[in-house]
């Protein structure tokens, strides 16, 4: 019996999904199809990783790790997905692991060097609001991924999120200072460095979204996009100021990669 017929047969199973981006570890509960929480937490050191595999009760050990009341133990499914290679490692001894691969996505399509976390936010957008799909995610890269409504894989781009551009400013230079990304749209002539900073990152970065987006529903009337990532909210809020009418056509949902895991075995 397969790993999905299994998980279809045990519809309240508690399985952990945890996905190792390239700055945290983001983690679901589930019990079968439903989604009871999700939350972040900084990479966890070896040592911890070692330990959780052995106790009874895992929020026991780890209660900054694992919400309270979560009824795991080192015997419930775990299922992994990681773009980071010396993460990864860290957890192949854990029990009950499913380290999930990029060719069990069901995209067609895909080279090899995909990350699976474009993968898996794809599949998961597309089966929750259909293909074709654009999945932007805004997180330290900044990723287009789409695929057309056979599932195929379209293809994507990658550069540096917000926060990327604004701290390699910073770490690349003598004189320009770390800067924070505001809440809400700045001014676009700045009369400081740090909000000249903020001003060159976010509207060029803004209007080359809004090229994407334009371009891809110049080629798909009907495709849909989809939007997550640490950057998100941000990112909605200067879309809301600079192109109302695209922002409200976005999909804001910033369980994807966990919508994909589910997709895969229910």
């Amino acid at each position: 019996m397969g790993i999905k017929q299994q998980m279809r047969d045990t519809h309240q199973t508690n399985w952990l999904g945890l996905m190792i981006g390239n700055s945290r570890l983001h983690w679901a509960w589930f019990t079968g199809e439903t989604l009871i929480h999700t939350w972040d937490t900084d990479y966890l050191p070896a040592n911890i990783v070692q330990q959780l595999s052995q106790f009874s009760t895992l929020q026991n050990l780890s209660p900054e790790f694992f919400p309270l009341n979560t009824p795991f133990t080192s015997s419930s499914p775990l299922f992994l997905a990681s773009v980071v290679p010396n993460q990864t490692v860290l957890w192949e001894t854990y029990p009950n692991i499913r380290i999930l691969k990029l060719d069990q996505v069901p995209i067609k399509g895909i080279y090899p060097t995909l990350g699976i976390d474009r993968a898996l936010a794809l599949y998961g957008a597309g089966q929750n609001w259909g293909f074709p799909m654009l999945v932007i995610d805004a997180g330290t890269a900044l990723t287009f991924t789409a695929a057309d409504a056979n599932h195929y894989l379209v293809g994507g781009a990658i550069l540096p999120g917000l926060g990327l551009q604004l701290s390699t400013l910073a770490e690349r230079t003598g004189q320009l200072p770390m800067v924070k990304l505001p809440q809400q749209l700045p001014g676009r002539y700045a009369l400081n460095t740090q909000e000249a900073m903020q001003s060159g990152v976010i509207y060029t970065l803004v209007a080359g979204i809004k090229d994407f987006i334009e371009a891809w529903w110049h080629d798909f009337p009907q495709g849909k996009i989809a939007i997550r990532g640490g950057d998100c909210e941000l990112l909605v809020n200067y879309m809301r100021s600079l192109f109302p009418e695209i922002a409200a056509r976005l999909i804001v949902e910033q369980n994807l990669i966990f919508w994909g895991m589910r997709s895969l075995f229910f």
